[in-house]
């Protein structure tokens, strides 16, 4: 097999609210587990195709919320990141992992090179190309999108509790993050929330940042919300809701230029 996508598939990006008047650009990588259907189950227990080793729960959802919130636009991927990690470069071993955290991934263990370059040429360029030439036309047009990369993670990793409940996470740029991070420790502070973690740039996680926001001279910042926060439509909301207070607010605080 060296095609992957069937034509029913469809478009592994989706790009909602494209025309959206404010400067939000949203990406979420991890929107989906869906699998291609060439390459079936990888190997994987319906258990592990359902857990955050596919897919970053909620993140999508939340995501909706921000774009709606802010009239931000919002640019996914449909497939999991199990087929291809969106977020990190096709040289990475990351990109189509042997294991992740305490399940092996048969699929991608056994996969041939032509295999492995069908899957940078269908999910990670067309993704890639997508987010870089919608950021790029903003910027031709007089504007300044705003990144902000969404994603949520496990509340126990390898069988350790995860105490931080937010992650406002940056690479050289830490422009918007800081500003973020100095309104959210302001007064009353609702969530455990941190600098860099759970992951942090040595992690490989600042990839869309570099490639989508820095290459650009763009304001960015990836959050990364604990999954059991936003479990249900209602978390979802609550969250959206505050996470909506740190954006605006971050952004005002930015210098003009």
């Amino acid at each position: 097999m060296t095609g992957l996508l069937t034509q029913a598939e469809g478009d592994p990006v989706a790009i909602e609210n494209a025309d959206a008047k404010g400067p939000f650009v949203f990406v979420c990588e991890h929107a989906s587990r869906r699998l291609p259907e060439r390459l079936g189950t990888l190997g994987l227990s319906p258990e592990a195709l359902e857990s955050h080793i596919a897919w970053d729960p909620g993140a999508l959802a939340v995501a909706k919320r921000l774009t709606e919130k802010l009239d931000g636009t919002l640019i996914h991927q449909r497939f999991s990141r199990l087929a291809y990690d969106c977020n990190r470069p096709p040289e990475s071993d990351a990109a189509t992992p042997a294991m992740s955290e305490v399940y092996e991934v048969p699929g991608n263990r056994t996969m041939s090179a032509a295999e492995r370059q069908a899957r940078v040429d269908e999910l990670y360029l067309p993704f890639h190309d997508a987010v870089a030439q919608f950021v790029s036309d903003r910027k031709a047009a007089g504007r300044r999108p705003v990144l902000v990369t969404m994603h949520s993670f496990t509340p126990v990793y390898f069988g350790k509790p995860r105490a931080v409940e937010i992650g406002i996470l940056h690479d050289a740029d830490s422009r918007l993050a800081d500003r973020m991070l100095a309104v959210a420790t302001t007064g009353e502070v609702a969530y455990d929330i941190r600098r860099n973690e759970p992951y942090g740039p040595a992690d490989g996680v600042t990839h869309s940042l570099i490639e989508y926001g820095i290459r650009y001279g763009l304001p960015n910042v990836m959050i990364e919300i604990r999954n059991d926060l936003i479990r249900d439509e209602v978390s979802q909301r609550v969250m959206a809701d505050y996470l909506e207070g740190l954006l605006a607010k971050g952004v005002a605080a930015l210098p003009a230029k």
